[in-house]
């Protein structure tokens, strides 16, 4: 059982990696394309890479009702659309590193959240959530005043980005993990797609897509179908506070890939709030101090 948590925390780890040098990849792929075009292309490719595995695996046994199945990757992939879509569109207006820690903030929010649904959460995790916002706040936004429309863009994503892990923290241990993530890809796909031909018809065209094939490549091949996915199968050993606290670490990738490709600041502060970030980590995984109350 320790063996499972350990691998589950390093693919988390890995998420967190991927997912933080995306925010670099997802501003250069609007460049060319809107927000919705480029999430409806990423999220597409990402359902497509998947794909192939299906003839690989065979069907897990824990969800055998094809109607269930549908209904939770529908809910997922919505939740799933409104969050990227506010992410991306945030980053219009915003910094790559602003947007890493906004996202990061639902590390504080699924705790809160879940404790609303009735779920319990230890001491550990509480400290080290405040600790990891603590280090977010000192790694990329430290001037309040500067808060603009795109960084409440962000915070509203961050909101749905924590009610998606607890969404997935309780579908993920009882149902296909590979045609779960399938199906919410293709869900927030059709979604993203259908409103960017509603208001960002001139630049959804193919010659654009073309000229993003890069960051689309990166956001919908490793940020989507791995990534995601990775999300998913780590997520049924992992209970969804201490998953987003290790998923925050996505934050430090944003701002060290915002300094090295888009010439953003990272300075020593930054790393200031990068070793309070993995402090935060740390005491996460410690043994609870206190013992859980019936």
């Amino acid at each position: 059982m320790n063996s499972q948590k350990i691998q589950a925390d390093l693919m988390l780890l890995l998420v967190a990696c991927i997912w933080g040098f995306a925010f670099v990849a997802q501003r250069l792929g609007m460049e060319s394309l809107g927000p919705f075009g480029f999430n409806a292309l990423r999220f597409l490719l990402g359902a497509c890479s998947l794909l192939p595995l299906l003839f690989l695996f065979k069907r897990s046994d824990h969800c055998t009702d094809n109607r269930t199945l549908i209904i939770s990757g529908t809910l997922a992939g919505l939740v799933l659309f409104a969050g990227a879509s506010f992410q991306q569109a945030g980053l219009v207006y915003t910094t790559a590193g602003n947007a890493g820690f906004i996202t990061g903030l639902y590390i504080i929010l699924v705790p809160i959240i879940g404790l609303a649904l009735g779920q319990t959460t230890n001491i550990n995790t509480w400290l080290g959530g405040l600790f990891a916002v603590l280090g977010l706040y000192v790694l990329s936004f430290r001037d309040l005043s500067a808060i603009n429309f795109g960084d409440i863009l962000e915070l509203l994503g961050a909101a749905c980005w924590a009610i998606h892990v607890l969404l997935i923290a309780k579908l993920a241990p009882k149902l296909d993990n590979l045609r779960l993530a399938i199906i919410q890809f293709l869900v927030c796909a059709v979604c993203s797609g259908l409103v960017a031909m509603t208001i960002e018809s001139d630049s959804f065209t193919l010659n654009n897509a073309f000229n993003s094939w890069g960051p689309i490549a990166y956001a919908g091949f490793i940020s989507v179908g791995i990534a995601y996915t990775l999300q998913i199968f780590a997520q049924r050993h992992a209970p969804p506070a201490h998953a987003a606290i290790i998923m925050s670490l996505e934050a430090v990738a944003a701002a060290f890939g915002g300094w090295l490709i888009l010439e953003e600041q990272f300075s020593t502060l930054g790393i200031l709030g990068c070793g309070l970030m993995l402090f935060g980590m740390l005491l996460s995984q410690l043994p609870s101090i206190y013992k859980k109350r019936t």
